[in-house]
């Protein structure tokens, strides 16, 4: 299994919970399809800076899980048909796990 950051922007008009029941939702959906929810981080309604879909803020949330790589389709296509979802996007969470601290100074000779 592979782990998998997931944001979603979602529509403020059509979620009167401030998305609880989709993180709920989707977590139900990462279960069912074997993988694990590691996290889940609710980011709150931002401004866009343009309009998507004539809307002019949403409702910003991150998930971070594990699932296998071809199950990974079946999210993408299950939200894209989801009238409450705005914009999604999955990537790898590939974050070093030593990362050196400050500035690196490189010598050019």
């Amino acid at each position: 299994m592979k782990k998998y950051e997931a944001v979603f922007i979602l529509d403020i008009r059509k979620t009167d919970d401030e998305g609880a029941a989709f993180t709920r939702e989707f977590g139900e959906l990462i279960g069912a399809l074997g993988g694990t929810l590691e996290s889940t981080t609710p980011m709150g309604r931002r401004q866009f800076t343009y309009e998507i879909n004539k809307r002019k803020a949403g409702i910003y949330f991150d998930f971070v899980f594990e699932l296998e790589p071809a199950k990974v389709i079946a999210i993408k296509e299950k939200y894209k048909l989801d009238e409450r979802v705005l914009r999604n996007l999955i990537l790898l969470y590939d974050r070093p796990v030593t990362a050196p601290e400050g500035p690196v100074a490189l010598n050019i000779e």
